[in-house]
């Protein structure tokens, strides 16, 4: 909004003081970069600049080793990311405060508009949780965030069988030396290895053994920032009924969350700061212009919405595809988005889908049951195991 009209007058409160952030790498796919070019291309030269890329996956499924084309991505560490917006913001004129936190809109007279970027846990939000319609799914699985100083070349899974059931991890590189690690399992397997128990050390250890593979004699970081250990979650699916109160707006994991398997969480909060920067046009009234918002970005991630709903329920239902031979499983891992999936035997909907590549009426309504997700390693890559 500044770089489109400088005399805005525009200030961001930051809760956490500068510099600091939890979590490790931010995923980037290529449509977003393409629309940071149009909108800010500043912005978008810095971020590529300081990222890792890749253009593959990668899974491990016990001994085998399977590699598959995917789409171009880039990797950001969230030190870096949060460093290049407020460098950017600031040489734009936007004030930034850090350390302190907006609770409720008195803290903030006068304001010809609020934006609530504050996250899955919003306190602006919840302040009028009645008027905006809030509702929680919480997912079956455990999963948690780490590090990793191993320099992955593309996105990796793994997926390994410990006595007590399946457990796996996505891996994906942000740097020249740090990559995230995200471990998921079952509640019946975190809890029978321990998990539920086990001090960070512990953990970290066992979680080495289990991914030896993968990790090839590289270490697991438990810590994105001093004194704060990473826990173990249920990823929770926001959704509201409505978006926007008044002159207050929802924006990001505030408004909307997306599971992590699809990789899209910063992807969405940005083009929703896009798209409600546009919609803001002048001389319109803050109401017109927040409903344009809030109707533009719900069509928009309603695909992502429902891959990731699809998604997650994928990787609940886990061992319903590990009999599958290790390039089956993986070509089913691409189309995880699917809403036949679940309802298709997986060897019967892994013919269907090498059939589909020869057939345009049958790619067509593939394209039309399950749209396809910017980050999915598709079905059209070569492979090799």
């Amino acid at each position: 909004m500044k770089r489109q009209d400088p005399s805005h007058d525009i200030t961001v409160h930051e809760r956490n003081p500068r510099g600091s952030t939890y979590g490790w790498g931010v995923t980037c796919w290529r449509g977003l970069i393409d629309k940071l070019h149009e909108n800010d291309p500043e912005t978008a030269l810095a971020i590529g600049a300081g990222a890792a890329r890749w253009d593959r996956g990668t899974a491990y499924v016990r001994d085998d080793v399977t590699v598959r084309e995917g789409d171009e991505a880039l990797g950001i560490g969230r030190h870096n990311l949060l460093a290049v917006l407020a460098e950017r913001a600031e040489s734009l004129g936007v004030r930034l405060e850090f350390g302190r936190e907006i609770t409720d809109e008195s803290a903030v007279p006068g304001a010809d508009l609020i934006v609530a970027a504050d996250g899955v846990n919003s306190a602006l939000r919840e302040t009028h949780a009645d008027h905006f319609g809030s509702r929680i799914r919480v997912g079956d699985n455990k999963y948690i965030w780490l590090g990793t100083d191993k320099p992955f070349a593309s996105f990796t899974f793994a997926f390994v069988e410990s006595a007590h059931g399946w457990i796996w991890c996505y891996g994906y590189p942000f740097s020249e030396d740090r990559a995230t690690f995200l471990v998921e399992c079952s509640p019946r397997t975190w809890a029978g290895l321990g998990l539920d128990r086990a001090s960070e050390t512990d953990t970290l250890a066992l979680l080495e053994r289990l991914f030896a593979g993968p990790l090839d004699g590289y270490r697991l970081i438990g810590r994105a920032q001093p004194g704060v250990a990473a826990p173990w979650l249920n990823f929770r699916t926001l959704t509201n009924r409505t978006w926007s109160r008044g002159n207050l707006v929802l924006l990001g994991d505030a408004a909307h969350t997306t599971h992590y398997s699809i990789g899209a969480g910063t992807t969405l909060a940005l083009e929703d700061a896009i798209a409600l920067a546009g919609a803001l046009r002048p001389g319109d009234g803050t109401a017109p212009a927040l409903a344009r918002y809030e109707r533009e970005r719900r069509s928009a991630i309603l695909p992502m919405q429902s891959a990731a709903r699809y998604s997650a329920q994928w990787f609940e239902n886990l061992p319903r595809y590990m009999g599958l031979a290790p390039e089956e499983m993986f070509a089913l891992l691409g189309q995880r988005h699917s809403p036949l999936l679940p309802y298709v035997p997986p060897q019967l909907y892994y013919r269907i889908d090498r059939t589909a590549e020869q057939s345009e009426a049958l790619r067509r309504l593939k394209r039309w049951l399950g749209p396809r997700v910017a980050g999915t390693l598709h079905a059209r890559s070569r492979s090799s195991a």
